[in-house]
């Protein structure tokens, strides 16, 4: 079924918790899985294969809780449940997590409610090892973009410690094809590969951004960009043909920013970190912005 917003500019897809991508690892609340601008479509499937079965990889602007370590899973022992926030609780099947394993799932309690601007989702879950949460997400859409406000209490008996980014599975043209596009910071970055490769014949780097001359054949990975420091969440991408951007600003400083990207796809991600004591509520938001007719500056400002 799914929900649509959309405006004389943006129109945005969004999928209802239970419907379409079903696997273990990306927050169910808010699946924004397309966005348009001026009819142009902005992101992508995690796999441009059709032969994948796209239910179980990400696409468009999902975000994700605790890449590295979901909350309780070091407590739960092997057949116990434990929380992945936004989806429910997993049961654990071995002694290592990894995020792209799958787990048997036994979803929150999720509601939704739908407004000519904004659509509103919420997660509650059950109280498993002295962990429980509420999660509620608004995503409004806005003249030049849109806005994903969350809200996390903890409802439980521990701390929750965990992290929060999205994915962002960009494209900005209809080619799927990465080449001129100019990723920019409001930083100086640094560029140590952690696995894959790009061909420096075919990136530009600088102090503070990255252009793709030509779309990378295979899958890149760089960690920590900031190189541990704390900076201003934000970047901006750049499509140098069609003279399109995007960018994400948030309201909080980035814990740690990683890029992931393949010839179809690139994706900036702006993690959160996260310290909540029992009965205490933290908000955060991300704010997307797009925009045509830039000029053709990749090393910018």
């Amino acid at each position: 079924m799914g929900i649509i917003l959309k405006n004389e500019r943006i129109e945005i897809h969004f999928d209802l918790p239970k419907e379409n991508y079903h696997a273990s690892r990306f927050d169910w609340t808010g699946k924004i899985q397309q966005v348009y601008f001026q009819g142009i479509p902005l992101s992508i499937s995690e796999k441009n294969d059709p032969n994948v079965d796209e239910h179980l990889f990400g696409k468009g602007f999902y975000n994700e809780f605790g890449i590295d370590t979901a909350l309780g899973f070091e407590e739960a022992d092997i057949g116990e449940w434990f929380h992945k926030i936004g989806i429910g609780l997993l049961r654990k099947n071995e002694s290592d997590y990894f995020f792209f394993k799958e787990f048997e799932i036994r979803p929150a309690d999720f509601s939704v409610s739908t407004f000519s601007d904004r659509i509103e989702i919420s997660a509650v879950s059950e109280i498993v090892n002295g962990y429980a949460y509420e999660l509620n997400k608004k995503i409004k859409l806005k003249n030049n973009g849109f806005l994903i406000s969350y809200q996390l209490t903890n409802t439980g008996e521990k701390e929750i410690v965990t992290d929060e980014y999205t994915h962002n599975f960009l494209t900005l043209q209809k080619t799927n094809d990465s080449a001129n596009y100019s990723l920019k910071f409001p930083f100086s970055i640094s560029m140590k590969l952690h696995s894959g490769n790009l061909n420096p014949e075919n990136v530009e780097l600088g102090d503070n951004f990255l252009h793709l001359k030509k779309s990378p054949e295979k899958e890149f990975f760089y960690d920590n960009l900031s190189n541990s420091k704390k900076v201003t969440g934000k970047w901006t991408l750049i499509d140098n043909n069609q003279k399109i951007g995007i960018s994400e600003s948030t309201d909080f400083e980035v814990s740690k920013i990683n890029l992931w990207g393949s010839k179809h796809v690139i994706s900036p991600e702006l993690f959160h970190q996260i310290h909540l004591s029992p009965g205490s509520t933290t908000e955060w938001t991300r704010n997307y912005e797009i925009f045509l007719q830039i000029p053709d500056n990749k090393k910018g400002s």
